[in-house]
């Protein structure tokens, strides 16, 4: 058997790509292919071009051949000759199923009707694509096999509940709440002097004399006589240039209540009024050039997450922490960031920050990149991970942690319900809410999400805290409990034989190496 294997991002790629909604796809297609090369030979292709030329020449060798899309089933090719599989991680409770934008791709029923099978990381989806498919829809539930990969630091590591004290680096830049010198006053601007002030006063347009608003209203007359000729279905723009006059010729002569009686009776000037995007102040952003390093003790929390991905809900996994751990001086969060751009979320996560202090705890966020030494660093130093996602399609952080031996606080929802309990975790409780299939852009409500709660997150952190503390054993037990799932779960062995059972082939042992990476799918 030939699998030939394809993802939009590939190792060229990567680097430019993280934070991209579908870069994960990259390390999946990277676990999974020690697994396929046990069972055949496997082609990587750069482009879905290549696909079918191959398959042409391993057709005329006699040879049967898969293409494995790991892409979504809007991205993936409807008019291959070569047979086609998408592997779809989603984490949705139902899959699209209707098209829109005119583009029959975007119904995902049809493209898996066309496919006949799919494969999915979690039972979740698996349930989604079933209930729109029908029970009999062949779908393989094949989380990525990682478990061997982390046989290293089992075996030089053991977990423990407290820290005694790590040092971690990173290429890039730590923000640190203990250097920082946050504060909730410093968001407050202070009161402008009565130099600024009067430089504000010079910046401001005089105002608009007679004939500047005879000026005004003569040129939008001209783009509206001019508009007249245009044939157009409906006339926007004509609405447009109305209320373009009325905002910068009058409105200024009116009060808010007179403005409001006459945008009842012309609601084409209601407005608002368009104004130029607001460019923000610049921000001295940290070096992210340099090797830096920090030391963590005490009980420590780690999170990996973009916080570009809506799905991560970070305010609430950081607010609940210093909210828990307001008196706590030995109590960190160590926050590693997957988005490259740093300007994207500095500001934002500054701003939340502040407001929160003070507080007694510590969270420290790494920006940047770790290479495999520095990720094992940052594996053996935590306590616990901590996941507080609204929805997930398999996050292999968590997964890593756990096979790393950390007993984890997270939700058991979408697809990690799969790995997820009270003997691995404290669990998150969460509760359904409506959401969006986030590549619709008709943005209507059709599917469910979850929403964590955040009393019981900081509870989570509390009982966690309680046990590191006064119940090492217990500790112990589900550091133990966390390896063993995630053994039962993801380790080679069973990955392979659910694949060669689902294709019909025999398994040829286990490869010495096993590599992936780490994501946040």
């Amino acid at each position: 058997m030939n699998f030939i294997l394809y993802s939009d991002v590939n190792d060229s790629s990567i680097s430019q790509s993280l934070g991209r909604p579908e870069y994960s796809y990259y390390f999946v297609l990277k676990a999974y292919r020690p697994v396929l090369e046990s069972l055949g030979r496997v082609h990587v292709v750069s482009s879905t071009a290549e696909v079918d030329p191959l398959y042409r020449q391993l057709l005329a060798a006699d040879e049967s051949t898969l293409f494995l899309s790991f892409t979504p089933p809007q991205k993936t090719p409807n008019d291959l000759e070569c047979p086609t599989i998408c592997v779809i991680a989603w984490e949705f409770d139902s899959i699209p199923d209707e098209q829109w934008d005119n583009d029959v791709r975007h119904d995902w029923t049809r493209m898996l009707a066309r496919q006949g099978r799919a494969i999915t990381l979690s039972s979740h989806t698996a349930r989604a694509i079933r209930r729109a498919m029908g029970e009999d829809f062949p779908v393989l539930v094949l989380p990525t096999p990682l478990w061997e990969n982390f046989a290293a630091i089992r075996s030089r590591h053991t977990s423990v509940p407290v820290n005694a004290g790590s040092t971690l680096d990173i290429k890039g830049c730590i923000l640190d709440t203990r250097t920082l010198g946050l504060s909730a006053d410093s968001l407050i601007p202070p009161p402008l002097t009565p130099e600024q002030q009067a430089e504000l006063d010079a910046l401001r347009p005089p105002p608009l004399t007679l004939k500047r608003r005879l000026v005004i209203a003569r040129h939008y007359l001209r783009l509206w006589a001019l508009d007249l000729g245009k044939a157009q279905p409906v006339p926007v723009h004509r609405t447009h240039f109305l209320s373009q006059w009325y905002w910068e010729g009058i409105r200024d002569l009116l009060s808010d209540p007179a403005h409001s009686r006459l945008a009842k009776h012309l609601p084409a000037i209601a407005g608002p009024q368009s104004v130029p995007e607001h460019v923000p102040a610049p921000v001295d952003l940290p070096d992210t050039t340099e090797q830096v390093q920090t030391r963590v003790d005490g009980v420590v929390y780690v999170s990996v997450f973009n916080p570009k991905d809506g799905r991560k809900n970070w305010h609430q996994l950081i607010s609940a922490f210093c909210w828990a751990f307001r008196e706590t001086a030995d109590a960190t969060l160590v926050l590693k960031i997957t988005q490259s751009d740093l300007s994207s979320y500095y500001t934002e996560l500054m701003t939340l920050l502040a407001q929160l202090s003070p507080f007694a705890c510590r969270v420290v966020v790494m920006h940047g990149y770790l290479d495999d030494p520095q990720y094992a660093r940052l594996y053996e130093a935590a306590s616990y991970y901590v996941n507080a996602s609204r929805c997930e399609g398999l996050c292999l952080p968590l997964m890593e942690f756990m096979a790393s031996g950390k007993p984890v606080i997270a939700p058991d929802h979408t697809a990690m319900e799969d790995y997820i309990d009270e003997r691995v975790a404290f669990v998150v409780k969460s509760s359904e809410e409506l959401t969006i299939w986030p590549q619709d852009t008709r943005i209507i409500y059709r599917t469910l999400r979850y929403r964590p709660d955040w009393g019981s997150l900081k509870t989570a952190y509390e009982n966690s805290y309680r046990i590191a503390k006064e119940q090492p054993l217990e500790y112990q037990q589900m550091s133990h409990a966390a390896v063993e799932r995630m053994h039962d779960y993801c380790a080679f062995a069973p990955v392979q034989q659910r694949l060669a059972d689902f294709f019909g082939l025999a398994p040829q042992g286990v490869p010495a190496a096993v590599v992936t990476d780490n994501a946040s799918c």
